[in-house]
């Protein structure tokens, strides 16, 4: 049996004119010199060729949204093969871009970096790096217990509860896994973007390991107050 597409989430977006959102795949982090020879560190997105695979509408699915992909599968299920014709591509991931009206969209139509500019306020969305089991201090920031005077409480939790209720009350901040969970990033600029290659270079840092994929979306700019 094939291998079925993976669907990396769901992006809730504002309505706007024209949809200005990608699925990129990071690469790495480097540096640039602006123009006033200030050092900028960025990372690199490669924003492949991404595809309108599916048009949802409130009268057939209940609410609006468009479905994208990008990359290529090499094996597919079949029900996703049936899925994916009237597009000519097998993407290997998916996002689905809600609150988006797909009156202005066609099923198969591509795009790529161009749809982003210079200077465009973005924010990322991607799975952080996960790291394993961890425990309370270096996943909750607790502070280590004394090494002198006959303690043996180093690195132990401590207390969790009381004699009564007689149990461990839900949500304690415990040992347990870290990472590995959805992070969006706000408020990063687009600092430079090379369409020949499809590139983004965005300024700061973008959760989740080297070639793992994310959601990159312009964000609307604030609007201008008047204090007079």
């Amino acid at each position: 049996m094939g291998q079925i597409p993976s669907v990396v989430g769901i992006y809730f977006a504002k309505k706007v004119k024209k949809m200005r959102t990608l699925l990129a795949k990071k690469l790495e982090m480097t540096h640039l010199f602006d123009e006033k020879g200030n050092f900028v560190p960025v990372t690199l997105l490669s924003a492949e060729e991404n595809i309108v695979t599916q048009l949802k509408t409130k009268e057939k699915d209940g609410y609006s949204a468009i479905q994208i992909g990008t990359g290529e599968s090499k094996k597919t299920a079949k029900p996703q093969l049936g899925h994916f014709k009237k597009s000519g591509k097998n993407p290997k991931h998916l996002c689905e871009i809600m609150g988006e009206d797909g009156k202005a969209y066609q099923i198969g139509e591509s795009y790529g970096a161009d749809i982003l500019e210079e200077g465009d306020i973005v924010k990322v969305q991607g799975v952080s790096k996960g790291k394993g089991f961890a425990g309370t201090i270096k996943r909750h920031n607790f502070h280590r217990g004394p090494k002198t005077h006959g303690s043996h409480n180093y690195r132990a939790p401590g207390s969790i509860g009381a004699a009564f209720p007689q149990h461990v009350f839900k949500g304690q901040k415990m040992p347990g896994r870290l990472g590995g969970v959805s992070v969006t990033h706000k408020n990063l600029q687009i600092v430079k973007i090379i369409s020949e290659e499809n590139l983004i270079l965005v300024k700061g840092s973008i959760p989740g390991p080297k070639k793992s994929l994310v959601i990159i979306s312009a964000q609307d700019k604030p609007k201008e107050t008047n204090n007079e």
